[in-house]
């Protein structure tokens, strides 16, 4: 079982790149509100201060006020590498080659994203443009995007992709996922997979997007191929494997078979559950250990215990329900039932065209029944669990040194001023970036 406070490290799929071994056997020394840890770098290796932080959001419990987030007053971090080493009062910091002033800025992980679309052409603002005018959102329009990916080029894709990281990375994602899903044919699935591993480790086949409209009168055909002949050319760029489990994609007997594939080719299972309707998708995803169920907008009893003691986490994606008016999920119901929860932007052209975690944050915490600390908690903390990484998420000795510097004195802006940019600095694996 899992709690929307911490969960626990889990193994990483047999695909996954190999952990830093600092991020398990680094050794803390309790220090009033500071832990460091002895970096395995060279000694030549620059080590880095970042100080005058009026709040650093540590993720670690044990940390500063012994909450959730591990929050420390008038606080400070060393960077050495690409890892974080200490971190603490800043009274009591050690010496450094640098030194960076964060003149009272909060300091905060940088945001995981744990679900999202990116590789696509075209748009559908036609679609967006009619919805809004009263039109329904179901899952057919995926066809429109599916139809313009598989006319663009390799190069058109790559484009679009690395435009869409690039924004995503100012607004302070350091960490994504993003799936294929737009191509439904074996070429364009591997090739989209092919062109997303080049910029993450964080790659999920999704050929169980819709069932191709190429197979539209024969969809055991198409299950077919995407268990055999898509899912050979898939594996060997992807780390997990993802279904949309769905009335108007596949059913959960078709969605056991996908996703079982998947396990014995080495990939792990995610889940598009219980988005649209109430049906089967979360408590597959929780039978088959997947390390996520994404949407559950439309829950049951059942579901909410399932995830409560599973190891399986509720990825929450608000932007699609801003942007379809749908019912929004209730991340209360969850968060009291003990089960974790991340928070995601669902970037795709179709149903959440957006690349803003803070947008999301604001809209969980105005609409979804979370507190800012527990909306921040789950778009860094909570997306790293999703992905079954400990190393990202928090900011603790051993960790990445993935951090956003705040234009704000606490984390608590990023709801309390929706749709300002408050992200001013960006640092991933300690070099910053923005």
């Amino acid at each position: 079982m899992t709690t929307a406070g911490r969960p626990p490290a889990r193994p990483a799929p047999a695909s996954a790149p190999e952990p830093d071994p600092t991020a398990d056997q680094a050794t803390k020394d309790a220090m009033s509100n500071a832990t460091t840890v002895s970096p395995a770098h060279s000694a030549s290796t620059a080590s880095t201060l970042i100080t005058n932080i009026a709040a650093l959001v540590t993720n670690d419990p044990s940390l500063g006020d012994n909450s959730p987030l591990g929050l420390i007053q008038d606080a400070a971090v060393v960077i050495e590498g690409d890892r974080v080493v200490w971190t603490g009062d800043q009274s009591k910091a050690p010496a450094t080659d640098n030194r960076v002033d964060a003149g009272g800025r909060a300091v905060i992980p940088g945001f995981v994203d744990s679900h999202s679309h990116l590789v696509f052409a075209g748009d559908r603002t036609q679609e967006f443009n009619a919805r809004m005018s009263g039109r329904g959102y179901t899952a057919g329009g995926i066809r429109t995007t599916v139809a313009a990916t598989r006319a663009a080029s390799d190069e058109e894709l790559e484009r679009n992709l690395t435009r869409y990281l690039a924004e995503a990375l100012r607004q302070g994602t350091t960490t994504f996922e993003t799936k294929s899903g737009y191509g439904l044919t074996v070429q364009d699935e591997a090739r989209a997979l092919r062109i997303a591993a080049a910029h993450t480790d964080e790659v999920t086949y999704l050929g169980a997007h819709i069932v191709s409209p190429d197979y539209a009168e024969d969809p055991a055909s198409y299950v077919a191929l995407v268990t055999g002949e898509m899912l050979d050319a898939c594996a060997p760029y992807a780390r997990w494997i993802d279904v949309f489990c769905e009335k108007g994609a596949f059913d959960g007997d078709q969605a056991r078979t996908i996703l079982t594939a998947g396990k014995a080719k080495g990939l792990h299972p995610r889940v598009h559950a219980n988005q649209l309707t109430y049906g089967p998708g979360v408590q597959l995803a929780v039978e088959l250990d997947a390390a996520s169920a994404d949407h559950c907008t439309h829950l049951t009893d059942a579901d909410v215990d399932a995830l409560a003691n599973g190891d399986t986490v509720a990825t929450l994606l608000p932007g699609a329900e801003f942007s379809t008016r749908a019912q929004w999920p209730n991340a209360r119901r969850l968060l009291d039932a003990g089960a974790t929860v991340a928070l995601s932007t669902d970037c795709n052209p179709g149903s959440s065209f957006t690349s803003s975690v803070p947008f999301c944050i604001a809209l969980a915490v105005r609409d979804m029944g979370m507190t800012p600390d527990e909306a921040l908690w789950s778009a860094t903390a909570g997306g790293a669990a999703a992905l079954r990484r400990d190393d990202i998420g928090r900011l603790t000795p051993g960790a990445r040194a993935d951090l956003l510097l705040l234009d704000a004195p606490s984390h608590v802006h990023l709801a309390y001023r929706p749709g300002v940019p408050l992200v001013s600095e960006v640092w991933r694996r300690g070099v910053r970036e923005v």
